[in-house]
Order: C-alpha cells, then sequence, then structure tokens
C-alpha cells in the first residue's frame, strides 16, 4: 500500500515537472481528480473544410476520436477495452477532446494531429487522473513527516541544551570543591 503511495505522488510530482520544463511542440502535463472531467485542447480555433482531426490514447496509440469536415466524419470510439464507453465528447468548433467521469484507466499519454492541404501538426498531453483516497493519505504521511521531523528536532535540541547545562554544572561543582579546600 506505501508503495502505491509513494509512486503515485512520485508520478504527480514527474508530471508537473513535465509540464513545467515541457515546450509548446512537446508534452503537455494535464492531471485531474477522478471522477470529474478533463478537456484537452486543440490548437484550433475553428475546424476548417479541410481539415482532419485525430485522437490517440496510449501506448498503442489507439484512435478515440476522428473529424473530417470534407467527409461528414464526427465520430468518437470507445477505445481499448471499451474504457471510454460514452464518456468522450468532441466540441464541433474547435475538435477538443473532453472525458467526462475520469478514470485512473484513462491515465496515459493522449495524442492529437490536425492535418489540412497545407500543413499538419501534433499536441500531446499525458494526462495523470488521481483518486481523492491516495492524495488525502499522501498528504496525511507529509503531514507524518513533517511532525516526525520536528520531533526530531526538538529531541536534538534539548539534548543539547541538556549537555551544556550539565557541563556547566559540573563546572560550577568543581569551582565549590577548590573553595572549600
Amino acid at each position: 500500500m506505501f508503495r502505491t503511495k509513494t509512486f503515485v505522488f512520485s508520478w504527480l510530482c514527474f508530471c508537473h515537472l513535465v509540464g513545467v520544463f515541457a515546450d509548446a511542440d512537446e508534452v503537455k502535463s494535464v492531471s485531474v481528480k477522478e471522477g470529474d472531467s478533463v478537456t484537452l485542447n486543440t490548437s484550433l480555433t475553428e475546424i476548417q473544410k479541410d481539415d482532419q482531426v485525430l485522437w490517440k490514447f496510449g501506448l498503442n496509440r489507439s484512435v478515440i476520436a476522428k473529424i473530417s469536415q470534407e467527409a461528414g466524419i464526427f465520430n468518437t470510439y470507445d477505445g481499448p477495452d471499451e474504457r471510454f464507453r460514452d464518456r468522450l465528447q468532441l466540441d464541433n468548433q474547435t475538435g477538443s477532446l473532453t472525458i467526462t467521469n475520469t478514470r485512473t484507466t484513462d491515465s496515459g499519454l493522449y495524442e492529437v494531429s490536425i492535418k489540412n492541404s497545407s500543413s499538419e501538426a501534433k499536441n500531446r498531453f499525458n494526462v495523470t487522473i488521481y483518486n481523492s483516497v491516495s492524495l488525502t493519505v499522501l498528504t496525511s504521511a507529509a503531514a507524518a513527516a513533517a511532525v516526525g521531523s520536528l520531533l526530531i528536532g526538538a529531541a536534538v535540541g534539548i539534548f543539547c541544551i541538556y549537555k551544556k547545562y550539565r557541563k556547566t554544572d559540573q563546572e560550577g561543582k568543581c569551582h565549590l570543591l577548590m573553595l572549600h579546600l
């Protein structure tokens, strides 16, 4: 259980770093809580007549959505293992993809390619869906670690003070003994 939580925490940190250091042409990092919706935006403000938009998911790059204005295609697909059944929505103006009622199994790499007669563009998204239980446990673990660090620091401080006063007290006793002689 602890290993799983550590992995989830590490993965969230990694995804955050990927988002910080990514260029516009690189992978964009997106995190969302399980059960919420997430929208992955294309670079389009409006789909043109000759635009073709293709959304893919996972390492196998399974097609999960396709738009072709000329051919009249505007479809979403259930994806591998039908994991996206009735949960994908396409914006008919921009081609953006929304995943509703997200699940942790929706985590992964999403890619959209936009082609027309004069150009081709790709955007990639690394999506992480986290469940609130793991996040709560991770937050609790971090708080416990902080409290533990404070307690260790306090114990070291008390020990140093004790040692200092003990040394001072012993020097005082030696001084008193010499006065009595």
